[in-house]
Formats: C-alpha cells, structure tokens, sequence
C-alpha cells in the first residue's frame, strides 16, 4: 500500500460524534478530538508509561471495588462540536458497563502525564475542558529529572474551576473519596 492509496482527508474536516464512533477502534488510538478536529497524540517515552501505569496501580487498588482505573481510553466530553479526549487514567464507578467509552459521569477523576508537546493541553486546556464536564479531581503529573511530581485539584462546583489540592514528590497521601498513597521512589 503506498501513501496514495491512504485516504486521510477525515483527519483535516471537522467530524461528528457520529463519525467517529462509526470509526473502527484502532483507528481511534492516540486521536483526541477537540471542537470536531482531530487531533493526533505522538507515542508517549516509556517513562511516561511506566509513571501512568504505578499512578493507575495504586489508585485502583485503594478504590476498589467502588473504583477502577482505566489507561488511555476514549473521554466523551461534549457532542457538538465533538469534544473527546484520551486522559493517561481515567478513574470511574466500578460498576460501569465496560463498552467502548465511559460515560463522563461515571468519571470521578482524570490524570494526565505532561508529555513534550502535551504541555499547554494539560496544563490549561484539559483542566478547563474537565471541569467544565463536571470531574470532581484532575491530577497533572510533570516528570522532572526523571522524577515525578504530582499536582492535585479538586473540582470547585460552582466556579466550575480546580482549586489546587497539594503538590507531592517521593510518596503522594491525599484523598479521592478514598484516601490513596503511592510510593513516586519505587518508579
């Protein structure tokens, strides 16, 4: 197959909800959609990973079985125009239906690993775009040095805004509706 025969003029229109759930799930990955844009992510560094998959791991066992964790998974944020987003982790109701995507008001948290090239989207977009859906805690995680520092936010209902929640490095102690500690040393 050459770059010829590839059609990709879907990458540069502005797509509905519609559309896009019509497309194949593979074709989804590392795809945000942002006002009906789409929006291609570039593979995160291992470390990146490595630091989501610890973060997820310790939320997940400290929730259960009131809350799972979810890696990189489809947002619906708003449908017209389409705002869909894929945070790092995603923490939602233990009892959601597993489909294709979970519905924002199952979602009781959202973190996000800044990324080269993801840093204005984490950093202002994002926590702006999730509180407006409603999400009671955003998490940023910056990694410095190779070490991860971890900012915390919690929902401020009626300015539909964060209010920053604490800022951690070596060992994170703070609550969702449950408490949660995660050891950053041992990533």
């Amino acid at each position: 197959m050459t770059a010829e025969t590839i059609n990709t003029a879907w990458m540069f229109e502005q797509i509905s909800a519609e559309q896009y759930d019509a497309m194949p799930p593979e074709q989804c990955q590392g795809l945000e959609i942002v006002d009906g844009m789409v929006r291609a992510n570039p593979s995160p560094l291992p470390i990146h990973n490595r630091v989501a998959r610890k973060i997820a791991d310790a939320i997940d066992v400290s929730g259960r079985p009131e809350w799972e964790t979810v890696l990189d998974a489809d947002l619906r944020l708003r449908h017209v125009p389409l705002l869909n987003r894929r945070p790092d982790i995603i923490v939602y109701a233990g009892d959601t239906p597993l489909d294709r995507r979970i519905p924002v008001q199952a979602v009781l948290a959202v973190v996000e690993v800044v990324s080269p090239g993801s840093e204005a989207a984490d950093r202002r977009e994002k926590p702006a775009e999730y509180a407006e859906a409603g999400i009671p805690f955003y998490w940023r995680v910056e990694i410095v040095g190779g070490e991860p520092i971890v900012h915390t936010y919690t929902l401020d209902q009626a300015a539909h805004v964060y209010r920053d929640a604490g800022t951690f490095n070596g060992v994170v102690k703070t609550r969702l509706s449950f408490p949660v500690e995660i050891d950053l040393t041992e990533i």
